[in-house]
């Protein structure tokens, strides 16, 4: 009688070998209860990676999909197929949501987990000529970029940071975010009020990993306790919006989910928490990526668990690149939060059309929700509509009752590596680096094969 395979196949895709990065095919498979991926390198053998833990989502990750909305133009040409040609060549599948434009490669920190390998030993910037030029070339992309996110290194140590915020300021991007460590927003109390006259549609993406002190001296080397809580004093006094951004390992930080969630909707200037589990890519201290990943579904059912808001209809695949986000909202009250993803219709939001919301709540906060997110709106108001705000973009800016300090958001920010990648989903990607001769690259595999002397190797995988 013949004999069954332990697993389910489902489909088949490309990635690449952990080890030597060249490209290869990989099975998705079913096999109790999680997702897996089956690949083989001819010289380092076969792999078996756990990509998913929730059979059920990952296959609705399939269907949250809608048409793929393509920049004004393409970087680079079809060669060596992807991931060979970034970026952006015209096969990939999505425009820039997320634009990073790296300044510095400098950090007043080096921690122990840094993709970008920065430190206070690396003493590079952009110069404002270079800054200009990666500019020119994100807006070239997008028009109007809806997210442009200042980056480095450690950003807040460019000697001229606030030129930079000015040359950003003027161009047509819709919001502005600088991604940082926080050791001067806790230290300048002026700093952060310099900052304040950038609003609105300016926004701190502000790393916060953990309350204890042993997780925060594994991930960044050093206690950040203090350093944290004053930050959000100085930003909170100047009620200048934040996201809470959480670099999570396995076993280390992960059981706080719900505690940082709960943290940041009691913070005035606090609008959301981004959890980012760590990408195998640049540095990487006592990191084993066999028992220290995670996947997105493990955090989002983390999400579940431990949050008293956040349940299973409420944290969603990100339609543009539903493998590697998910998200949800929820409405801040005088009564409490109330989520909002549940009350969405995904036919009508993947459809395009006006959002079909069913309330169960009293006619008045219906008609406030709908008036902050009419689909009607115009270009003075900037408020959103559903489906705008679920395709990962944080500006909500409405009536004075619901404006953007009332929506609070939590985003699974999953960063493939050379252990996950796949390749169909890489052509989804929608959070993008700057490359400073003008390419537009996805974040997964820019940290893989384009960052510093690792372009080296990839011009021996292109001939490959």
């Amino acid at each position: 009688m013949p004999k069954n395979r332990p697993y389910l196949f489902y489909e088949l895709t490309n990635s690449v070998c952990s080890t030597c990065l060249q490209k290869l095919e990989a099975k998705v498979v079913f096999q109790d209860g999680n997702v897996y991926l089956l690949k083989r390198c001819k010289e380092h053998g076969p792999e078996k990676v756990l990509i998913s833990t929730d059979v059920e989502y990952y296959k609705r990750c399939r269907e949250f999909i809608k048409p793929s909305e393509m920049p004004l133009r393409w970087n680079t040409p079809i060669k060596y197929g992807c991931p060979y040609d970034c970026g952006l060549c015209p096969d990939h599948e999505q425009h820039s949501c997320l634009t990073l434009l790296e300044v510095t490669d400098q950090c007043n920190l080096e921690c122990p987990i840094c993709y970008a390998e920065s430190s206070p030993k690396r003493q590079t910037w952009r110069s404002l000529e270079q800054i200009k030029k990666m500019l020119d070339a994100i807006v070239a992309n997008e028009g109007e970029p809806d997210i442009v996110q200042i980056s480095g290194g450690e950003p807040t140590t460019h000697p001229h940071f606030f030129e930079i915020l000015d040359m950003v300021k003027t161009r047509p991007i819709k919001h502005i975010m600088v991604n940082t460590n926080g050791l001067r927003i806790a230290s300048d109390r002026k700093f952060v009020q310099r900052l304040a006259t950038y609003l609105p549609g300016f926004e701190i993406y502000l790393q916060f990993d953990s309350f204890e002190e042993k997780a925060l001296k594994e991930l960044r080397g050093v206690d950040l306790r203090e350093v944290r809580k004053k930050a959000i004093d100085h930003l909170n006094e100047f009620n200048l919006s934040t996201t809470l951004v959480v670099t999570l390992k396995k076993g280390l930080n992960d059981r706080e989910i719900g505690k940082i969630i709960q943290y940041g909707l009691n913070q005035k200037a606090v609008r959301g928490v981004t959890f980012q589990p760590i990408q195998a890519a640049g540095r990487l201290k006592d990191y084993d990526p066999a028992t220290d990943r995670l996947t997105l579904s493990e955090v989002r059912q983390m999400i579940i668990d431990q949050s008293e808001i956040f349940q299973n209809e409420d944290m969603l695949p990100v339609p543009c690149h539903p493998d590697c986000l998910a998200m949800g909202y929820a409405l801040k009250t005088e009564d409490g939060p109330i989520p909002l993803t549940r009350l969405i219709d995904p036919d009508i939001l993947l459809q395009g059309g006006r959002n079909t919301i069913v309330f169960e709540r009293d006619e008045e906060l219906k008609s406030r929700i709908f008036e902050l997110f009419s689909t009607n709106h115009s270009p003075q108001t900037s408020a959103l509509s559903l489906k705008q705000l679920l395709c990962c973009l944080p500006l909500v800016h409405a009536p004075e009752e619901i404006a953007y300090d009332n929506v609070f958001r939590v985003i699974i920010m999953q960063f493939m590596d050379a252990y996950d990648l796949d390749v169909r989903s890489v052509k989804k990607s929608c959070v993008h680096i700057a490359h400073p001769d003008g390419r537009i690259i996805p974040f997964d595999t820019f940290n893989l094969f384009y960052r510093d002397e690792k372009e080296e190797r990839l011009k021996e995988l292109q001939q490959i």
